[in-house]
């Protein structure tokens, strides 16, 4: 009895030491679902459901803008950014390309996508400027476009320049994350009855690419998102979106810049994945993760991971600084703090 005691007492300080090193302010309440942030001037910067684009400033949240980018109703699950302008991309077709102006916030549609296909699923800038848009495969032939800094807008990759995908194959817009790039690559992932990640160098048009390990085989499997530390340490996490409690093979890392996987933590960890980030400062150590029905952390290179909130609903999410995080997702905003 003693022991079971000291257990209980154990288990219930432990729950409430981790709870003292989380700490959750909402910076947005609205009837919006966000599955795209980007951060930058001080302020979190977001595209979501009903057209709808915005700001919330960190410093003070009464400080927020919130403008609509077209006259219908449209889904945005993209947002990226250059030195100048934001970058966002609805879903479904015709895609309409957004360009808005950080400073004066005037929006125009620089590019247009109008094949049945398109379903942007997320864009990337690299730090030279370069922007890349991925969308769902136009039959097996992949679909991006490109923005290149000495032309300054938008265009369709040629044909001999796109990799085929497997029947099946295709990419999640869950959090504008399936894209990531170091100094000398660029990398995007897929999902569904293949799970694969594609690797292009900065110096040529041709992607390789690599199997994985990942869960895959049907349409709702696969890697959700994915994040590099450098030219050779990134990570994959997901899972299924229609079983979000499995836990199989559903996060993975790499040592030699997407060629092979590692499995890590498979059935011993919280579940189905949307946004994956690795912490400023830790060398690559530290790693969070969030999902529909948890937030994870991981101090040993993705190894293991613990659940540090069971916040629900939240689909992507960024670091602010090595101590402050932002979270997006159904009907809000948040901002969490951790000590740890």
């Amino acid at each position: 009895m003693k022991n079971l005691i000291f257990l209980f007492c154990f288990l219930l300080g432990s729950k409430f030491s981790l709870a003292q090193k989380v700490t959750f302010q909402t910076l947005l309440k609205d009837n919006i679902s966000i599955r795209a942030l980007q951060i930058d001037d001080g302020k979190i910067w977001y595209s979501g459901t009903d057209s709808k684009f915005g700001y919330v400033s960190l410093k003070d949240s009464a400080d927020q803008k919130q403008i609509k980018l077209f006259y219908k109703n449209l889904q945005f699950r993209t947002l990226g950014q250059n030195r100048n302008s934001f970058y966002a991309i609805n879903i479904e077709s015709p895609a309409y390309f957004f360009k808005i102006d950080k400073k004066s916030l005037k929006t125009k549609i620089v590019f247009t996508d109008s094949v049945k296909s398109a379903f942007y699923d997320a864009i990337h800038f690299r730090k030279d400027g370069f922007g890349i848009a991925l969308s769902d495969p136009n039959g097996t032939k992949a679909a991006i476009s490109t923005f290149k800094k000495d032309s300054n807008h938008w265009s369709k990759c040629a044909e001999n320049c796109l990799p085929d995908f497997k029947t099946g194959e295709a990419a999640f817009a869950a959090s504008n994350s399936n894209i990531a790039s170091s100094k000398k690559y660029m990398w995007f992932a897929t999902g569904g009855m293949s799970s694969r990640i594609f690797r292009q160098t900065r110096k040529s048009c041709t992607w390789e690419i690599f199997e994985t390990p990942f869960v895959q085989g049907t349409s709702s499997s696969g890697m959700y998102s994915i994040d590099f530390f450098d030219d050779d340490f990134g990570i994959a996490v997901g899972g299924d979106y229609t079983k979000q409690a499995e836990n199989i093979n559903n996060i993975a890392t790499t040592n030699d810049s997407g060629k092979t996987w590692q499995i890590q933590a498979s059935g011993k960890n919280g579940g189905y994945k949307t946004c994956v980030k690795f912490r400023p400062k830790s060398k690559g150590r530290d790693i969070i993760a969030v999902g529909d029905q948890n937030i994870e952390f991981s101090n040993d290179y993705g190894k293991t991971w613990k659940t540090i909130s069971e916040e629900k609903g939240l689909y992507v999410c960024d670091w602010i600084d090595e101590n402050t995080l932002v979270f997006a997702g159904k009907n809000r905003i948040i901002k969490m703090k951790i000590n740890f």
